[in-house]
């Protein structure tokens, strides 16, 4: 038996499918590239924004338009979560719905499709609408399914998602994650500790720490503080082929002395912070419902500076959130150029369904938005070149990605990251000339140029760091 499956969304949802794709392994089914030679089709869904749900349906009715007689084809994640019977009502050939937190009994899932069992949880689907077929649903929240579950993955070439924890508390007006993931649900620790050494045995050098709020970790069972202890037991737990662990998602306010702390002391872990303000003007960020102190967050910045001077701090905004004004617009610019901060993403804002925000008066219609990110990311730009320049002449180790080729040539292209980069999101390293070297391995190189995104460096005769930990010397 063959599996196809497309994960599409954020990070959390690709660690949902290494699971589901470890459970498939498991029980002897084989991934296929192609959706045609596939028996099971599996599109793990986004249902954050109205543009990530529109991705997923078109997705699965291109899937559902070419499926063959005896072709399943399962609809999981966010979006299924979300709103179930809108996926059925438009795309009528899905044959089964797996929920956020059900990607564990995806093989049950199978089986009830399989059996012709889909009428026993039938029942179960409709408490959230009337579902025009009866297709085999498994949307409910079991506690112990979501504790115990610890994906095994095979294989990794250099970076993996850890996530540890689901769900959020978080009030956010604009935002949809606690009506489908539900309120936090932190992880053991113990646990996460297991997948963490697991992964590094599958290979894994960097572990990217995921969460809706990784900085609530533990808040659910008491212990608002745990985050911490929870990196330092991942440190200290694996071996040396684990050479960076990275930290996403922190929420304002939650990035405490400890915290900074062990992020400071602990080598293993990143000189790297990510930390999604979604805006500077306090006006804006009451009416978003978020914390609304930008001193808070200049405190937070110093301290996190002064332990580390090295660090990267990564931030995102939303720009015509609805009643913003030209005068909060700018309260926006002038708080991002006061940090100057060396990552920024920004997002035009997106009315959702159900969301207070999307009830607020004084929307901003979308001309305005476009120029107001515009004139964001115009103004980040050169704070980002003069951040990467800072690196030029420093040697910094790479984690290798991929190669290339420099366009209009046949030379070879090295593409990595540094520790200043996370994955998919931020910019590379681009080393010209070099080649040969395997994705996941880590090496030294020395920073020559700069642009607004990425680096450009060189190889020296240095050292690789392999995951076999047999050193390689070697000379350009």
């Amino acid at each position: 038996m063959k599996y196809h499956l497309i994960t599409l969304g954020c990070p959390k949802n690709k660690v949902d499918s290494d699971g589901i794709e470890t459970l498939l392994r498991t029980a002897d089914y084989r991934v296929t590239d192609s959706a045609r030679d596939a028996d099971v089709l599996i599109v793990n869904t986004c249902g954050f924004l109205e543009a990530a749900k529109e991705e997923s349906i078109g997705v699965l009715d291109e899937l559902a338009r070419r499926k063959r007689k005896h072709q399943v084809l399962i609809a999981a994640g966010c979006l299924v979560q979300r709103n179930g019977a809108e996926v059925l009502r438009r795309v009528p050939k899905v044959d089964g719905l797996l929920g956020t937190r059900r990607w564990m009994d995806v093989l049950e899932l199978l089986g009830m499709i399989r059996g012709g069992n889909g009428r026993r949880r039938l029942q179960q689907y409709d408490l959230l609408g009337d579902a025009p077929q009866p297709v085999p649903a498994l949307l409910d929240d079991p506690v112990h399914a979501f504790a115990a579950a610890t994906p095994r993955p095979s294989l990794v070439t250099g970076s993996a998602y850890l996530k540890i924890s689901d769900g959020c508390n978080a009030p956010c007006a604009f935002c949809t994650i606690p009506s489908f993931k539900g309120k936090l649900r932190s992880r053991p620790l113990d646990a996460i500790v297991d997948e963490a050494r697991a992964l590094v045995d599958a290979g894994a050098r960097e572990l990217v720490i995921v969460a809706q709020d990784s900085t609530d970790y533990g808040r659910d069972w008491g212990e608002p503080n745990s985050l911490p202890r929870l990196l330092a037991a991942i440190c200290n737990h694996t071996d040396e082929r684990l050479r960076w662990v990275r930290l996403m998602y922190a929420y304002p306010g939650h990035v405490s002395d400890e915290l900074i702390e062990v992020m400071a002391s602990q080598p293993k872990i990143t000189p790297y912070l990510d930390m999604p303000l979604q805006h500077g003007d306090p006006r804006t960020l009451r009416r978003m419902r978020r914390p609304s102190r930008p001193e808070t967050v200049f405190e937070h910045v110093e301290k996190l500076r002064r332990a580390m001077p090295d660090i990267a701090l990564r931030t995102t905004f939303i720009v015509g959130y609805p009643g913003e004004t030209e005068e909060e617009f700018q309260g926006l610019l002038d708080f991002a150029r006061a940090i100057e901060f060396d990552k920024v993403g920004a997002f035009t804002f997106s009315a959702e369904p159900g969301t207070p925000a999307a009830a607020l008066p004084d929307q901003v219609d979308d001309d305005m938005k476009q120029a107001r990110y515009a004139r964001l990311m115009e103004q980040q730009q050169p704070i980002s070149l003069r951040k990467n320049q800072a690196q030029v002449g420093r040697m910094l180790e790479i984690l290798v990605e991929g190669e290339g080729e420099i366009e209009g040539s046949r030379e070879p292209l090295l593409l990595g990251r540094s520790y200043r980069d996370a994955p998919e999101i931020d910019g590379l390293v681009l080393v010209p000339g070099a080649g040969g070297v395997a994705a996941g391995e880590i090496i030294q190189v020395h920073i020559n140029g700069a642009m607004e995104y990425d680096l450009v460096g060189e190889l020296l005769r240095g050292e690789i760091f392999p995951s076999n930990r047999a050193a390689i010397e070697f000379a350009v």
